[in-house]
């Protein structure tokens, strides 16, 4: 949780969005709290799906897959 506790931080991971082709990202975004998902300036980038895992696994965030109707870009998202 973030915040006063009602919103829901997630962080989505991309394969190489238009903005960053050349990397995996993975952004962070709220939920809750009234308001649709919002993005947030937080990120991490790294060359390697398997170390932006890592990186979110040793933050204490669980994978979960993604949804059908997700982007096509979106590889997976962190709870």
């Amino acid at each position: 949780m973030s915040g006063n506790g009602s919103e829901l931080a997630m962080w989505i991971v991309y394969d190489h969005p238009r903005d960053m082709p050349n990397t995996f990202v993975a952004r962070k975004w709220l939920v809750g709290n009234g308001h649709a998902e919002t993005p947030t300036p937080e990120m991490i980038v790294s060359p390697d799906l398997i170390a932006l895992r890592e990186i979110l696994a040793l933050r204490g965030l669980v994978c979960m897959d993604r949804h059908p109707t997700d982007d096509p870009v979106v590889v997976e998202v962190w709870l």
